[in-house]
């Protein structure tokens, strides 16, 4: 696997991670002016904030996170496949 490969998919790994975090954190109320918190809304919003333009809350639920890393993953296979086109 070239080191491009491996480079997405840790970039992706890690922004999934980020999201799913940031999800946890919320169900266990933890302050959003906490550093560690500020700084995962901070990266994780610009993916976010666009969805729930499209994607209102259910039942008092946010779906969004869900949606983005099924985003962040379908863009990680069409990068992997087009890099495993290239080398």
């Amino acid at each position: 696997m070239s080191t491009a490969i491996q480079l997405v998919h840790l970039v992706f790994t890690l922004y999934s991670i980020a999201i799913v975090i940031r999800v946890l954190l919320s169900w266990l109320r933890v302050s959003y002016y906490h550093p560690a918190v500020h700084f995962l809304i901070q990266i994780t919003e610009p993916l976010l904030a666009p969805l729930r333009r499209y994607v209102p809350p259910m039942g008092g639920l946010d779906f969004t996170p869900m949606l983005a890393l099924i985003i962040l993953w379908i863009v990680e296979q069409l990068l992997v496949m087009m890099l495993g086109l290239l080398f």
